[in-house]
């Protein structure tokens, strides 16, 4: 995607899946997840092993489909791990997803753009928002 379409994709989206979201301050799925709250985004985290424990106050969910309805999936999983979290992104309806730095599924990111989702992947929106000098969201989501 062009800066274009990713500034249009962030402004746009207002719900937020983070698939492997952390609640360990070191680790970059739990900075991203702030990030996307501090922005006003209704972020979501999405981790089996955690699932009703709250990160950063929202309690988190086990399945991507316990978080739906979904804007965009933000996925922090493996590369070979992110084709199954497209498929249910796909099917769950998703306007996007974005795959974390060093996800990469070209076939993943083919099917969904098939299925008329966009695709980021190899980004993360924390860094796109910043670099594309972003402003401040006026509405707040929830």
């Amino acid at each position: 995607m062009d800066d274009a379409a990713i500034r249009a994709l962030l402004l746009a989206t207002r719900r937020v899946a983070v698939v492997g979201a952390s609640d360990r301050a070191d680790r970059p799925s739990d900075g991203v997840f702030r990030f996307l709250l501090d922005r006003g985004y209704a972020a979501v985290p999405v981790n089996p092993a955690l699932a009703g424990r709250p990160v950063h106050g929202v309690p988190s969910v086990a399945t991507l489909a316990d978080a739906a309805p979904l804007d965009m999936v933000d996925i922090f999983r493996r590369s070979a791990e992110a084709g199954a979290v497209v498929e249910e992104a796909i099917r769950l309806g998703a306007r996007s997803v974005w795959m974390q730095l060093g996800v990469v599924d070209e076939a993943a990111a083919a099917r969904a753009r098939a299925a008329g989702i966009a695709v980021v992947m190899d980004r993360c929106p924390a860094i796109e928002w910043r670099r594309l000098s972003l402003p401040p969201r006026i509405d707040a989501a929830g």
